[in-house]
């Protein structure tokens, strides 16, 4: 029942959706998969109900995950890199006018923090690439090129105040870590150079220090009043 709901949440409520992954990432081969994220915005009088509505839904589609828009603000507002980057896709598959807004909005969740958030989901990468050379002798290598293509919007956005998840000319050499081609020292050179010149640019980051919570919160409860005059159709006796 509660799939049910959620799949109807994102066929009937989605106020934003993207693809990410590869193909937003510039880093697509054949092959690779379609990877669409969305935001919903389940009904404000789900709210009053004991039973409350899912925060985060998978599918209905294949490789397609949601979430709902106070989830999303929350995480995003911490930094999250999936959600800040879902945000910056440059493959927006659907946008109505909460949707609109919410991509107004992308600045106000960029902040110094993402220094921290972003290299902490670096570290925890490294952390299972080493484990795989423990035990199978060699990295995913696919995991090391995102591992190093992260790193690098980290660093991006930290000397620029703005967030770009596109590759660009960057794309070769990326896909030749994918690839193998490059050895695992060669590869730790290349994070640690990424990590040095992450630390040059905090250090003058445009930036500020905190994300505009009280923008973010605002666009919320507008949204949230808005569904709330417009109640939901009875429920089948």
């Amino acid at each position: 029942m509660r799939d049910s709901l959620g799949h109807d949440l994102v066929r009937d409520h989605t106020v934003y959706a993207c693809v990410m992954g590869s193909r937003a990432f510039g880093l697509a081969t054949d092959g690779s998969d379609t990877d669409r994220r969305g935001v919903y915005v389940a009904p404000t009088e789900l709210f009053w109900r004991f039973d409350k509505p899912p925060t985060h839904v998978t599918g209905p589609r294949h490789e397609q995950f949601s979430w709902e828009l106070e989830r999303f603000c929350s995480l995003a507002l911490r930094a999250n890199p999936n959600l800040l980057e879902c945000l910056h896709s440059p493959l927006v598959e659907y946008a109505d006018p909460t949707g609109l807004e919410l991509l107004d909005l992308r600045d106000a969740f960029l902040s110094r923090r993402a220094d921290a958030t972003f290299r902490g989901y670096a570290a925890q990468q490294l952390g299972r690439l080493e484990a795989d050379i423990r035990n199978h002798g060699q990295p995913r290598w696919k995991h090391a090129m995102h591992l190093l293509r992260l790193l690098m919007s980290c660093r991006d956005l930290l000397r620029t105040g703005r967030l770009t998840i596109d590759v660009g000319d960057r794309r070769e050499r990326l896909l030749s870590v994918k690839r193998g081609e490059l050895s695992w020292d060669e590869v730790r050179v290349w994070m640690r150079t990424l990590h040095d010149e992450a630390d040059a640019a905090a250090t003058r980051s445009p930036l500020p220090a905190d994300p505009d919570r009280p923008r973010v919160e605002a666009f919320l409860t507008r949204v949230r009043r808005t569904s709330a005059a417009f109640p939901l159709p009875p429920e089948p006796a």
